[in-house]
């Protein structure tokens, strides 16, 4: 199993909502929030898919674990994919969530709140500088201080581009566009030169574009979205000029990942995101593009790319808190950390860890050209897609980004009432 850029995205999309009078801070099953004890102790450990291709690792790293730390013991459990926030979510009500578990942002989110995810500014805040501060951030909750999981891995994609398309129309194909701005220039110029035949891009904008443009996308207290700004409305606008001219594909409403990469591959669409996969499948189904291939960073106006964030949650609730952020801790160090990314396509969140070779050097296969290019991005990326963001949100945002692109509802009027929207499925949360 290949824990892509796809995958982080569909981990996203449920919405766990907790019933917080079944599982605050009442009753008697209170944990310390103290770690400075010694480690010792009976822990659970849940994993999110993972023991099917990884088992082999996993049990390597709970034996050295229980080396280390003698008179300790970690059972580890491992949940499927599908319906793993339902799982989460009985397992909060009922009292039974694991001393530590995998979780995403959005996942963790509605345990944080519920009391339930230990705070570990507070518990293991000596941790911190471990770790890249944009994965750190990355489980800090809207509205809540404090941090709330141990970053485990990252992932993120580059832009792919074709060199030939951008000849073609005049522009420099060692200069792709880096920002917005220059994005915009040259998906114009594209579309003019190629008389409308060639789009820049084949997707709409989602929340991390807006977040990437420089949107503010929520409140500082976290109560309410606030992407409907003078630079949200400037950016929905602009991707308004480009679906006139016909720089951004017609079928753009309609896309998902696979329809935008199949227009990339034909050579309709000059810039696609991407992974070491699409390389191989360049190489064979596509050798003239394979040929004219180019790589560069995610477009963005903050001098920030996106990044996915999996974490380690420890259970405010454990009875053998020092084992269970020791292990938490363990799990995720650079040395265990590094050793995960080179069986699967996933980066580490530990300070330094990219500017191993492994990350830095090109050997000439596709592998290390994609993984390259990511890593030296992700040394300074953010996640910002917000973690209160659920899928109906992102369905609320498309629907009147499309509105806007057609001509039926002005920019600032199609955010206004995805705001509106969003704001209310958030007080539906909770």
């Amino acid at each position: 199993m290949r824990i892509s850029r796809r995958t982080f995205t569909a981990a996203a999309v449920a919405a766990l909502v907790l019933p917080l009078s079944a599982c605050g801070s009442g009753g008697d099953g209170g944990g310390s929030t103290d770690a400075s004890g010694k480690a010792e102790g009976d822990i659970t450990f849940q994993t999110w898919n993972l023991r099917a291709n990884f088992k082999s690792y996993f049990e390597g790293v709970i034996t050295d674990f229980e080396k280390k730390y003698p008179g300790t013991h970690v059972k580890w459990i491992d949940q499927p994919a599908e319906g793993y926030p339902d799982k989460l979510s009985a397992d909060a009500a009922g009292g039974t969530l694991p001393d530590v578990v995998n979780v995403s942002p959005d996942l963790l989110a509605p345990l944080a709140k519920a009391g339930l995810a230990l705070d570990l500014d507070k518990s293991a805040g000596q941790y911190k500088k471990e770790y890249l501060d944009g994965a750190w951030a990355g489980n800090r909750i809207p509205g809540l201080t404090g941090t709330y999981a141990f970053p485990w891995y990252l992932n993120t994609g580059p832009m792919f581009y074709n060199k030939s398309l951008f000849e073609q129309a005049g522009l420099d194909p060692e200069q792709p566009p880096k920002t917005y701005d220059e994005l915009f220039t040259d998906a114009l110029k594209m579309a003019e030169q190629s008389k409308g035949k060639v789009a820049t891009l084949a997707n709409v904008p989602t929340i991390e574009d807006f977040g990437r443009y420089g949107a503010q996308l929520m409140n500082g207290q976290g109560t309410g979205f606030a992407f409907n700004d003078a630079k949200g409305v400037e950016l929905l606008t602009k991707y308004k000029e480009l679906f006139d001219a016909k720089a951004l594909d017609p079928q753009a409403l309609t896309a998902t990942p696979e329809s935008s990469g199949k227009k990339f591959l034909t050579e309709a669409v000059a810039m696609n995101p991407g992974s070491a996969l699409d390389l191989g499948n360049f190489k064979k189904n596509a050798p003239n593009l394979y040929k004219n291939i180019g790589i560069t960073d995610q477009i963005t106006s903050t001098g920030h790319v996106n990044m996915y964030v999996m974490g380690l949650m420890v259970n405010s609730r454990t009875k053998h808190t020092p084992a269970a952020v020791a292990f938490a801790h363990y799990v995720t160090d650079a040395q265990n950390q590094m050793s995960f990314a080179k069986q699967v396509a996933i980066f580490p969140s530990t300070a330094g860890s990219l500017d191993d070779p492994y990350f830095t050097k090109e050997d000439g296969s596709d592998d290390t050209r994609v993984r390259v290019a990511a890593a030296k991005s992700l040394k300074n990326a953010v996640n910002y897609t917000p973690v209160l963001f659920s899928d109906q949100m992102k369905t609320a945002l498309g629907n009147e980004v499309a509105k806007a692109l057609q001509g039926k509802e002005s920019p600032k009027a199609a955010l206004d009432n995805a705001v509106k929207t969003c704001d209310q499925l958030l007080t539906q949360q909770g």
